[in-house]
């Protein structure tokens, strides 16, 4: 028996194993890369459930005290109370609350009268919101989202998925 056999056999187990661990660094890779995308999104949800709760009480309170409020006096009094309506749902230290993303999304889609990509529009967003930078995962979770509550249409073309604004005929219907 030659040693040249036993040379190959060994030069393609240290090829194989070098494949292997460049594969197994990319997974690891792209799993890190998943991972912080998730942590994003957590963090997101979180502030969503944060808003919701902080706006629930509000509101709450602001309907009771509307179906309390006897008729005639509506006048003033009604100016009155929307403006406190109005600051009682205002973010901390009376700023604004921040728009839904769906709400801005739906804005955007709006203005383009073709189909587009979610892409186009997480670049819109961010260029138009500098505050808000949402992962392109959340740019399209929330578009698959106005797609189920009709809000929204999805177009497919091969692998290439655009979206538009459904907007209601003139009877009302989208």
């Amino acid at each position: 028996m030659t040693r040249h056999p036993a040379s190959t056999l060994r030069s393609r187990y240290v090829e194989q194993a070098a494949s292997d661990l460049e594969k197994n660094h990319r997974r690891q890779q792209e799993l890190a890369e998943e991972l912080r995308v998730l942590k994003q999104e957590e963090a997101l949800l979180g502030e969503i459930l944060s808003l919701a709760e902080r706006y629930e009480a509000p509101a709450g309170r602001a309907a009771k005290a509307g179906a309390a409020r006897d008729e005639a006096a509506q006048g003033d009094a009604a100016k009155g109370d929307a403006a406190k309506g109005d600051a009682a749902k205002a973010g901390p230290h009376g700023a604004p609350p921040r728009p839904l993303l769906g709400d801005l999304l739906e804005e955007l889609l709006g203005r383009h009268h073709e189909p587009c990509p979610a892409k186009e529009l997480r670049d819109e967003l961010m260029a138009e919101h500098p505050g808000r930078n949402p992962t392109p995962q959340v740019v399209r979770n929330t578009l698959e989202s106005l797609v189920a509550k009709g809000r929204v249409r999805r177009h497919k073309e091969q692998r290439s998925v655009r979206y538009t604004l459904v907007r209601p005929g003139p009877d009302g219907t989208g």
